[in-house]
């Protein structure tokens, strides 16, 4: 016996049944709003996408691991950037042919770059360079998800495709897997080297070091605006060198600046008005270069979109000052890091040899706002400076004191890193090494809002627990 059903309860029972199943279909799909960090303190393994909540421990500065890498001979840490996956991308150079080095069959000098996980591990490794001391010097990203190097080179084969005598720039496109994209050297005779490259709002580059201009032919190197007739006449040893790139690396235009000893560009920002900032140090005191302090002085050059000078500005007094390493203020100026020998003119106080020197200065003139130095009794020097999120800023430089801003020294010469407030009063501090000789010259925060600093070490006790021979490169994080 069958039972029969009308079609008005057929449909209604088809309908109840498509909506049940429909909404069971929505359940599995829906994401599941939440923190998907696993290193944030409110991380919920079962979220699926995450909704900005993720919070983690507060920045303590200790050290949360220690880490070189290296063979048999010298090896060092330049730069870094934390990768799109969450690693980091270490760029270094080396003379080794063992140990971590993998490619490597020459003791010359190399571009050597590690990919790096979260923790510090090594994913992988890339050589790049020729037969003659290649040395690398920054690196930065790019917006396709690659990498921009810089330094210079010596070589003329392998990776290199010219040189054009003794030092040249060498910048090197990279995808994220490391892959060369292209390669550009830029040179003439004499001594030219490559320290910085930024890629500009414009998806070009910005290069800049400098130039040996006493092998130079006429104004070659510097592409005239009707205002800057005879330059070379005027120069000599060594100027900023300027070079602005498309996006495969052809030149746009080319500029030195300078006086008749050694000026050397060290870094380079872009500006807001499309112009670039250029700093470093010169040791002259003529034609570019007015009101110079000392021996050598901290030196700002300001240019236009066109690379025309609009403005110069020196700092320091009368001892030698180096400045290496320029970030921008969150209120638009800028804050400069180096080391001063001076007790004089801008510089108010030194504390021992050598002291870390800051110096924050107007994005108008160059004008001073505020300087500081920092150390102690003996010599103390940095070489980067890193903006942090929270506002503050993070030093990255070396110290031989155990008094005064530096509360320890494990022997020696120990990286030193250090950060200050926007008024550049000292916050933390904190040294790391060994009993022999340890740097630190650049660092990165991280996601967490934890610290990577890397620079070399040739210790192999206190905090450094393996060293491999020579220098090693140095990684430590800070959490």
């Amino acid at each position: 016996m069958f039972l029969k059903i009308r079609p008005f309860y057929l449909i209604t029972f088809v309908f109840l049944s498509l909506t049940i199943l429909s909404c069971g279909s929505d359940d599995d799909t829906n994401p599941i709003i939440g923190c998907t960090d696993p290193e944030a303190t409110n991380y919920n393994p079962n979220a699926t996408e995450d909704d900005g909540s993720c919070e983690y421990n507060p920045f303590s500065g200790e050290i949360d691991w220690v880490t070189t890498f290296g063979g048999s001979n010298e090896d060092d840490a330049t730069s870094i950037v934390q990768s799109n996956d969450g690693g980091f991308m270490v760029l270094g150079n080396t003379r080794s042919t063992d140990g971590d080095i993998t490619g490597k069959n020459s003791p010359d000098m190399d571009y050597w770059l590690l990919k790096l996980d979260a923790n510090g591990e090594k994913v992988w490794d890339k050589i790049y360079g020729g037969s003659e001391d290649d040395k690398a010097a920054n690196i930065a990203k790019t917006t396709d998800g690659g990498y921009i190097i810089s330094g210079y080179t010596s070589s003329n084969d392998g990776d290199v495709s010219e040189n054009a005598g003794f030092h040249d720039y060498w910048i090197v496109k990279i995808d994220g897997s490391g892959v060369i994209q292209w390669e550009k050297s830029w040179g003439f005779e004499g001594d030219d080297r490559g320290f910085r490259v930024i890629q500009t709002s414009d998806g070009g580059y910005f290069a800049t070091g400098f130039l040996d201009v006493g092998f130079v032919e006429g104004d070659e190197g510097n592409d005239l605006t009707d205002n800057q007739n005879n330059r070379a006449s005027q120069h000599s040893l060594g100027d900023y060198w300027g070079i602005k790139m498309d996006a495969d690396g052809n030149k746009i235009w080319r500029r030195y600046f300078g006086g008749s000893h050694v000026d050397q560009g060290k870094d380079v920002i872009e500006t807001d008005d499309g112009g670039f900032l250029l700093i470093g140090i010169s040791e002259s005191s003529d034609y570019d270069v007015s009101n110079a302090r000392g021996a050598n002085d901290f030196w700002i050059v300001k240019v236009n979109a066109g690379g025309d000078m609009q403005w110069e500005k020196s700092l320091g007094g009368s001892e030698s000052d180096f400045g290496y390493s320029v970030v921008k203020s969150a209120d638009g100026n800028f804050i400069i890091t180096g080391d001063t020998r001076s007790n004089d003119f801008d510089v108010s106080t030194l504390k021992g040899n050598a002291d870390v020197w800051v110096v924050k200065f107007s994005s108008s003139n160059g004008s001073i706002i505020w300087e500081k130095s920092y150390g102690g009794t003996d010599f103390d020097s940095s070489r980067g400076i890193t903006k942090l999120t929270n506002g503050k800023y993070l030093i990255s430089g070396n110290s031989r004191s155990s008094n005064m801003d530096v509360a320890s020294n494990n022997g020696n010469n120990d990286a030193w890193s250090f950060i200050i407030d926007e008024n550049g009063n000292l916050e933390f501090e904190i040294n790391v090494g060994g009993s022999n000789i340890d740097f630190a010259f650049d660092a990165v925060e991280t996601t967490d809002h934890k610290l990577i600093i890397v620079g070399s070490t040739s210790s192999n006790d206190n905090d450094i627990n393996e060293n491999k021979g020579g220098n090693d490169l140095l990684i430590y994080k800070l959490k």
